[in-house]
């Protein structure tokens, strides 16, 4: 799949990969919820992150945003259980009928966290998961 970045998210990942000095493979610049969201390289989430999130909040007080880490996986299973972290994801299977839709079982526990406020995480794991691996859907089961 190509991922096409706008100037903007180009900027954005100069400014996280100077600060994390780890590799961003997308950025989504999220207008309506002031954040971005960076795809790190797969192995390199906890250096993004750094101790105790400083490099995080380092990230977000030079982009003036809220920032949320999503990890690269090499299988589209893996990245959608990425990007429906923090929530425990226990398996998800592709389904390639007419779409190609991600069902993803969730602990029961955890569906409100994998949904978020108003489907905010729920939205962004699709546009994530279409831009990467062409999934149309991801259902939560």
């Amino acid at each position: 799949m190509t991922v096409t970045l706008s100037d903007e998210a180009r900027q954005c990942i100069v400014a996280f990969e100077e600060v994390t000095d780890t590799t961003a493979v997308d950025c989504l610049v999220d207008d309506d919820h002031d954040r971005v969201v960076f795809v790190v390289k797969a192995g390199e989430i906890g250096s993004a992150i750094g101790p105790g999130g400083r490099n995080v909040e380092r990230v977000e007080d030079e982009l003036g945003r809220d920032v949320k880490l999503v990890e690269d996986a090499p299988t589209p299973e893996g990245f959608v259980a990425n990007a429906l972290s923090p929530a425990a994801v226990y398996n998800v299977t592709i389904s390639e009928n007419r779409d190609t839709v991600a069902y993803a079982e969730v602990a029961h526990e955890d569906r409100g966290v994998a949904i978020g406020e108003a489907g905010h995480n729920i939205e962004l794991a699709k546009t994530l998961a279409k831009r990467h691996y062409d999934i149309d859907d991801i259902q939560l089961t």
